[in-house]
């Protein structure tokens, strides 16, 4: 009876951990999502010849820390090379956006919620993208290779870097009304 107690209350504080933050907590529903997504459209302004100083998004694979309920940092690191268009842009001009969302998890499929649904959130970050420190390397090949264990493998003479999107401003729309500020303060203070 004792262990069948200790898993129930397993099962609800998993449940509890897992639930989405309410509408009116949008510092916590951005860590949230952010923890809760293994990828992000980071849009630069073009370099690349015939595309200069336009908009350009691509996707590339982020984390903010491990998987699990425990949260991560918030900080969204990357694994890039020079090879990359995108990143090639970013040596021109290291600003960016980053655009995460709820439609790459199960949780707005469940709900029937369309990706452009409010109710799907999503969170825009504005930032520019800064190599790691060598302390914190480690911290960033932790959380990136704990979610995409195939990054370890990828060939070594592309001269791989770990990166993180220095935040500047973040927008959060998760229910209907408008987009909503939250400052990179708020957004550090809280935990998803």
């Amino acid at each position: 009876a004792r262990l069948l107690l200790l898993c129930a209350s397993s099962g609800l504080l998993a449940a509890a951990v897992a639930a989405i933050p309410p509408p009116e907590e949008a510092a916590r529903m951005a860590r949230y999502v952010l923890h809760s997504c293994d990828w992000g459209a980071l849009a630069t302004l073009s370099a690349q010849e015939g595309l200069r100083g336009r908009p350009f998004a691509n996707i590339f694979s982020i984390s903010d820390g491990p998987p699990g309920p425990c949260g991560g940092s918030g900080v969204p690191y990357l694994y890039l090379t020079d090879m990359e268009i995108s990143v090639q842009d970013l040596e021109i001009n290291s600003n960016a956006s980053l655009t995460v969302s709820l439609a790459q998890t199960p949780y707005c499929r469940k709900h029937k919620y369309d990706p452009q649904n409010p109710l799907c959130a999503h969170i825009i970050f504005a930032g520019s993208i800064v190599k790691v420190n060598d302390s914190e390397a480690d911290l960033a090949k932790k959380a990136l290779f704990s979610r995409h264990p195939e990054m370890e493998s990828w060939p070594k003479d592309h001269n791989w870097f770990f990166a993180k999107f220095n935040i500047t401003n973040i927008w959060v729309l998760d229910y209907f009304g408008g987009l909503k500020i939250v400052t990179p303060e708020e957004y550090y203070s809280v935990k998803p």
